[in-house]
């Protein structure tokens, strides 16, 4: 972990926040072990951390305890909005900063109809003084990825009076070494 942060920190001002991604398998019966792993990590650094098990949200009890410690230790919960999973779709936010995890399904019509919903869900935080706000878009087919980023990125600076730079799409393949 030590290099880990040696490594990232040289990101500097570019740095952003660092994402904790934990199986799927991960349950609520392991919290302990997730609560003192989170206790301690640098605070120095911005953390969200992802959980993809349904028992972190299909208990009230359980949600309430996983919230109000991630609030404690100033440790966002990323919000996962991928197919199937409404579950992991929380809304939740320990802080006034935000970390969406977005997976596409390679441009079916649905991927258009969320990002909408995104945006307007992000015109709804803005609008009550969110701080911060990360989106982090992907496909099992990576390759349809930049589309839908482009949808995004007109999206949000229609919606949201932003101006954001979008992906470039590459027409020529150009040797490697010229």
């Amino acid at each position: 972990m030590n290099e880990f942060f040696r490594g990232i920190v040289a990101f500097e001002e570019y740095l952003g926040p660092i994402f904790i991604q934990v199986s799927e398998t991960f349950s609520p019966k392991r919290k302990e072990e997730l609560f003192d792993f989170l206790k301690k990590l640098p605070t120095d650094l911005q953390f969200f951390t992802e959980l993809r098990h349904p028992t972190w949200f299909g208990n009230e009890e359980i949600s309430n305890e996983l919230f109000t410690a991630l609030k404690e230790l100033n440790i966002g919960a990323v919000i996962t909005d991928t197919a199937g999973r409404r579950d992991c779709a929380h809304m939740h936010l320990a802080m006034p900063k935000t970390f969406i995890r977005d997976v596409g399904n390679s441009l079916h019509a649905t991927d258009f109809t969320r990002i909408d919903q995104w945006v307007n869900r992000m015109k709804y935080w803005l609008d009550k003084g969110i701080e911060e706000l990360y989106f982090f878009m992907h496909m099992h087919d990576e390759a349809t990825s930049p589309e839908l980023t482009v949808y995004l990125v007109d999206k949000m600076n229609k919606e949201l009076g932003l101006d954001l730079i979008k992906p470039k799409f590459i027409t020529e393949q150009k040797d490697l070494f010229t």
